[in-house]
């Protein structure tokens, strides 16, 4: 287990760096844990988090990248809900990347 400070807040995660509560997010915490995972967040990044928080409140799970490819093009259209148009947000493992980032739990089939 390692911490994230993040206003001189000590916010503690789990061994492979997602949140060990989630309730410990805010958009300050994403920031921090973007910049970890070597990513600038922009408008495109949250729309993707913002979509990811809405997929955990309806289905109480992290999806995996198929579910999650298929819920963003339902939402933001087919250009977006691709592979590659994720796996160029959030190299190398969207489903992984992008729910740490958002504050979700591992999605559970992820390596």
């Amino acid at each position: 287990m390692s911490n994230l400070n993040v206003n001189g807040q000590e916010i503690p995660l789990d061994k492979e760096g997602y949140l060990r509560n989630l309730n410990d997010w805010n958009r300050d915490v994403a920031e921090e844990l973007a910049r970890t995972e070597e990513i600038e967040l922009s408008s495109a990044h949250w729309e993707v988090i913002e979509l990811l928080q809405e997929f955990y409140r309806q289905f109480e799970l992290s999806p995996a990248m198929r579910p999650l490819v298929k819920f963003i093009g339902q939402r933001l259209g087919p250009e977006k809900g691709r592979s590659i148009y994720l796996m160029q947000l959030f190299p190398p493992s969207p489903a992984k990347i992008a729910s740490k980032i958002a504050g979700l739990p591992k999605p559970t089939n992820c390596l």
